[in-house]
């Protein structure tokens, strides 16, 4: 367990200033209870002026050329690295995540904006020359150019504090937009650390980078909802990204938001690898994951055999001291998620559902009783109905749902029946059976013999019907964050 020391108290990031309001926000410490930190919350009128500073930089902005933007980017890489103790240690205590994952998120990070350098370079370089082709149109010529959208309003979750932070500014700043970081609520301290670092890099005109933490009723529509805003990045939920999709009007929107991920597995797949691969999908960082594992979709002749190799996964996934190296995963971010989680499993069980271990809400020794509440246990459920809550909705909790199909089409239409369609795992011997069951599949991303994972960002990502609009990635983000313009020769 670390020393917490001295309450911490973070500030608004406006404009090249830092600023207080009259109130604050209090963050939760998820690892020794109590209140860690404070962050200044934005009122509506330091949002306007966090709007105002990005609007007004838009055309300085696009003036800074891709060799200044990539140098920020790098800098801002080894900024963070330079922190990486301090940082995980917020991000464990802000998020209640291992430190083992805490220190690998802020590894990830660092490289993200590392990474954002170079594909801008590529995408600048990549510009076009054409010409006329149709009569009438005889001996035009065009250059094609990439060209920064503007001002780029990036609304961060809860679960990646600082990785999507970066998934989203680094692409913003590496493509030559201004930015307004809107953090969560919950865990607002490592975006503020994120928005320290960029203070202190050379170059970076004032109103570049504005971090304007508070809470959504109190500025979100005031930012989502501005003509000064040109593109949106959100990470969230399916509810807040339609909600801020209704508000903002003519602007780009990038959202990957709520996901139900079923990993569907034939009765030709290897079933231990299977069972290690739904273990850590569902398990790791206690599901709070839009990517999760969230029902296993198990051939009839199957299921039993695979429920019980699941079982003997589950002794690894334990709550514990969440500073200490094996401690796999700690407590949900809220009472109120502990209650949802709760909720859904009930469900489950009243449609006939079989809880094979765990389905409680039940605390390691040694939590204080603030946070005991919201541990939920890693839990098995066998045989679900189809009918049950828990096979169409975003659970984000450590629940592996196990139901049955009997045939290819089945399987199908249980996976396409949610409104949520953000990534998918099928897990079968036969490549032919494979790829048509991933052509099939409704989802942004289906990954063969193997649990959903969205890494650094390489490969785009993103969700179909409710789970989003466009692609994240870094070379996908930075296409999103940039607009083409055609100069006709």
């Amino acid at each position: 367990m670390a020393t917490r020391a001295a309450q911490r108290r973070e500030r608004l990031y406006v404009d090249g200033e830092w600023l207080e309001t009259e109130n604050a926000i209090p963050v939760s410490d998820l690892a020794d209870g109590g209140t860690f930190a404070q962050v200044t919350a934005a009122d509506p009128a330091a949002a306007h002026a966090a709007l105002e500073a990005a609007h007004e930089i838009k055309p300085r902005m696009r003036e800074t050329t891709v060799v200044e933007r990539a140098k920020w980017c790098e800098a801002i890489a080894e900024g963070l690295r330079e922190r990486e103790e301090e940082l995980a240690e917020v991000i464990v205590r802000e998020a209640g995540k291992p430190i083992s994952s805490a220190r690998g998120e802020v590894g990830q990070a660092a490289e993200r904006f590392d990474r954002a350098a170079e594909e801008a370079r590529n995408v600048v370089s990549q510009g076009e020359y054409r010409e006329g082709s149709t009569e009438g149109h005889e001996g035009w010529q065009a250059i094609v150019k990439h060209e920064p959208i503007g001002a780029v309003l990036c609304i961060t979750p809860y679960n990646y504090p600082l990785a999507t932070t970066a998934l989203q500014v680094a692409p913003a700043l590496a493509a030559g937009n201004s930015v307004l970081l809107k953090p969560a609520s919950k865990t607002p301290i490592s975006a503020a650390i994120l928005a320290d670092v960029i203070s202190e890099v050379d170059g970076i005109p004032d109103g570049a980078f504005n971090f304007v933490p508070g809470e959504a009723s109190e500025i979100g529509d005031v930012l989502s909802g501005d003509d000064r805003v040109n593109a949106i990045a959100m990470t969230g939920s399916s509810g807040a990204g339609k909600h801020v999709a209704r508000e903002s009007g003519m602007v780009n929107l990038h959202m990957e938001l709520g996901g139900n991920a079923p990993a569907i597995v034939f009765e030709d797949a290897d079933l231990t690898d299977v069972a290690g691969n739904c273990a850590k999908g569902s398990f790791k960082y206690a599901g709070q994951r839009c990517s999760a594992v969230s029902r296993v979709l198990a051939h009839e002749s199957v299921h039993d055999e695979l429920v019980e190799l699941i079982d003997g996964q589950m002794d690894a996934w334990t709550a514990g001291d969440l500073f200490e190296e094996d401690t796999a995963f700690g407590p949900l971010i809220s009472e109120e998620q502990a209650d949802w989680v709760t909720e859904l499993v009930e469900d489950a069980v009243d449609k006939g559902a079989e809880i094979v271990r765990g389905g409680s809400r039940r605390a390691p020794e040694g939590v204080p009783d603030e946070l005991a509440d919201q541990f939920f246990e890693p839990t098995l459920l066998a045989n679900v109905p189809h009918d049950a809550r828990i096979v169409d909705e975003e659970q984000f909790g450590p629940i592996a749902a196990v139901t049955t199909f009997s045939d290819e089409e089945e399987a199908i239409e249980i996976a396409n029946s949610s409104d949520l369609a953000l990534d998918a795992a099928v897990f079968t011997s036969d490549h032919k059976r494979a790829m048509n069951v991933a052509n099939r599949v409704d989802a942004g991303a289906v990954r063969i013999n193997g649990a959903p994972s969205h890494g650094l960002g390489d490969i785009p990502f993103g969700g179909n019907k409710d789970s989003g609009i466009g692609r994240e990635g870094l070379d996908a983000s930075i296409h999103e964050m940039m607009r083409e313009k055609s100069i006709i020769l």
